[in-house]
């Protein structure tokens, strides 16, 4: 039996206010940081010069022969790299590996950058990434030490292979939206990351990432992105953003882990979890897959042509981000011009 319980029922229990809590989401951190993004948006706009690259997506999907490189990279948090520097080295292999599926690629190799005060400090990073790419099973092929740094800090980059794409900018009105997850795992004591990878099963956390891929190669989804730091939300925001869409967000249908409450849920990075945007025809054949992993793929929402997104729930429903007249990261449709803050 899956280790989750709708939400739905935690709601009439404890009677939560939705506009207290969408004030709350507005507020986080992982939501807020999202804005540094326009600094680059600004900057490059929505597409670079003399490319067919779109920027917005979880990785750069560069056209080669009949299919796509893909290059992701990730900075990490620096008040984890300092307090847990062993799933610091491990979450910069995961978060990479995350962005090149969730956008139906297979990754290929990793390389970092690793700042720290010594090279007795460094190790535990070291330990914690070479740990990751032998579960993914993707080689750290190169990067930069410096072990002589006033502080610690690590970035990661991966290059990743895709023959069919699932992107953040093909969302269409009307869509379903479905939300993957695994809620076996454990949250972080201090930090909002659930944890469903360091203890499991490595050939297990390998099937589960090969069904975006195998998803991808059906044709079967319209749109998708890697859950972020961002959470449900936030990332939500950005699939809309780069789709020029809007969406209602039925809080009380988002499946929870047991022992976790709704906001602490939506504030997590999940270690497995994606958005996928379907066509309502589809939407039992994508789900069933994961079903069959004992994974999550429940309908939270809908895609809808005004590009706002409201959270309802029990009967309630508020706007909670009008994306038109506030952009999150800049990044807009192809056909837009990125707006700049």
């Amino acid at each position: 039996m899956l280790g989750w319980a709708s939400f739905k029922h935690q709601w009439n229990e404890f009677m939560v206010s939705l506009s207290a809590l969408a004030d709350t989401l507005r507020q986080t951190l992982g939501i807020l940081h999202k804005k540094d993004i326009q600094t680059a948006s600004a900057t490059l706009g929505h597409q670079p010069q003399g490319t067919d690259i779109l920027l917005g997506d979880d990785c750069a999907a560069i056209p080669d022969g009949e299919g796509y490189l893909l290059l992701a990279a990730e900075g990490l948090l620096p008040a984890l790299v300092e307090a847990d520097p062993w799933f610091a080295g491990w979450c910069a292999i995961l978060v990479n590996v995350s962005d090149i599926y969730a956008m139906g690629g297979r990754p290929i190799a990793v390389v970092d950058a690793v700042w720290s005060r010594s090279a007795e400090a460094s190790q535990p990073l070291w330990n914690g990434m070479h740990a990751a790419s032998q579960v993914f099973n993707v080689p750290i092929v190169g990067g930069h030490s410096n072990s002589h740094s006033p502080y610690m800090a690590l970035s990661a980059a991966m290059l990743g292979r895709a023959t069919h794409l699932i992107s953040s900018f093909t969302a269409q009105p009307g869509d379903v939206l479905l939300l993957v997850s695994n809620v076996h795992g454990k949250l972080h004591p201090r930090f909002p990351c659930w944890d469903a990878a360091t203890e499991a099963d490595p050939v297990l956390l390998r099937s589960h990432l090969e069904l975006l891929p195998q998803l991808a190669e059906t044709g079967l989804c319209n749109a998708g992105k890697d859950i972020s730091m961002g959470g449900i939300v936030g990332t939500l925001l950005m699939l809309l953003e780069t789709s020029g869409c809007g969406a209602v967000l039925e809080m009380d249908r988002i499946p929870c882990p047991r022992g976790l409450t709704l906001q602490q849920w939506l504030v997590c990075f999940p270690s497995y979890g994606f958005l996928l945007s379907v066509r309502p025809e589809q939407v039992e054949a994508v789900r069933s897959p994961f079903l069959n992993h004992d994974l999550v793929c429940e309908p939270i929402g809908h895609i809808q042509p005004e590009r706002i997104l409201h959270l309802a729930a029990a009967g309630e429903s508020l706007e909670f981000w009008n994306i038109g007249r506030d952009p999150l990261t800049g990044f807009g449709p192809p056909h837009q011009p990125a707006p700049h803050s």
